[in-house]
């Protein structure tokens, strides 16, 4: 399959190293585009609900196509999150054209695009962050009985469902966060003279005008690979989101690459990647 190109591609809350996260379906697109630039927007690895004794193949076949950027000379930013906050003390380190930063500013096409994950607005990992983490937890629980119950939903014939997505939008202040969230990012962006801010963090993906006292901005949220699998796009002047249920074709591909891809033994994704670091000569 020909790989299409992208000048900028954001990514944000794969969350590595837990039961929700849909790594197979992400390398899938990883190995879809061939990018200008990738923008990791925060929680990638989980480090919170980070466990040895669970980091299947495929989790790091997606680490091996993060590296396989940087071996082709990609720019690649980390932007940090909560979930990966431990990266936080590692910021400004550079190892060839990756960078680990808190935030990214970029010039596109004479616009300027502010990116962070945005967990700086959330109340809760200020104030309560083992409350935070508790509820972290208790979500990755929820995403096992959805999938257990997409399974017999599907059987029956009734298709997917989201268990996750029904009680945010069910609960008002669920609601009330997520909007004063995208309303206090919009703002900041508006007065700092921004025409673009993008975010990760609350899993809700979307592209939208928000009008502030001093002008107006687009926002746009980049969304999660554990229930949405989408993506930010910047391509000829434009930002799109990239839904990877809606790419049927590729959704087949991934399904069929899981199940190849889980026999893969994980000393042997070890030295590929050694390999393309060129810390050994082949």
């Amino acid at each position: 399959m020909k790989k299409r190109k992208v000048e900028v591609v954001v990514i944000s809350d794969v969350h590595l190293g837990t039961y929700g996260c849909h790594a197979g379906e992400l390398v899938s697109y990883l190995k879809s585009i061939q990018p200008k630039i990738v923008i990791l927007n925060g929680d990638i690895i989980d480090i919170w609900q980070f466990n040895k004794s669970y980091w299947p193949d495929l989790h790091m076949q997606v680490i091996k196509c993060i590296t396989g950027f940087m071996a082709r000379g990609i720019k690649v930013y980390y932007v940090t999150g909560n979930h990966d906050e431990m990266l936080r003390k590692f910021v400004g380190f550079e190892m060839g054209s990756l960078e680990i930063v808190n935030e990214v500013v970029l010039n596109l096409d004479g616009r300027k695009t502010w990116i962070f994950h945005g967990d700086v607005f959330d109340v809760t990992m200020q104030n309560s962050k083992w409350l935070a983490k508790l509820g972290a937890k208790g979500y990755d629980s929820l995403i096992l009985i959805n999938r257990m119950c997409n399974y017999f939903s599907e059987r029956m014939g009734r298709g997917k469902l989201s268990l996750s997505r029904k009680i945010k939008n069910s609960v008002k202040s669920a609601v009330k966060f997520i909007n004063d969230f995208e309303q206090i990012a919009a703002e900041i962006a508006i007065s700092n003279g921004y025409q673009y801010v993008i975010c990760g963090h609350i899993h809700q993906p979307v592209i939208k005008n928000i009008k502030g006292k001093e002008g107006e901005v687009i926002y746009l949220n980049s969304g999660d690979w554990i229930e949405n699998l989408t993506s930010l796009e910047y391509n000829k002047g434009s930002w799109k989101l990239y839904h990877f249920h809606e790419d049927h074709h590729r959704v087949m591909a991934a399904r069929a690459k899981t199940f190849k891809d889980s026999k893969i033994n994980s000393n042997e994704l070890f030295e590929n990647l050694v390999r393309e670091l060129n810390f050994v000569k082949p």
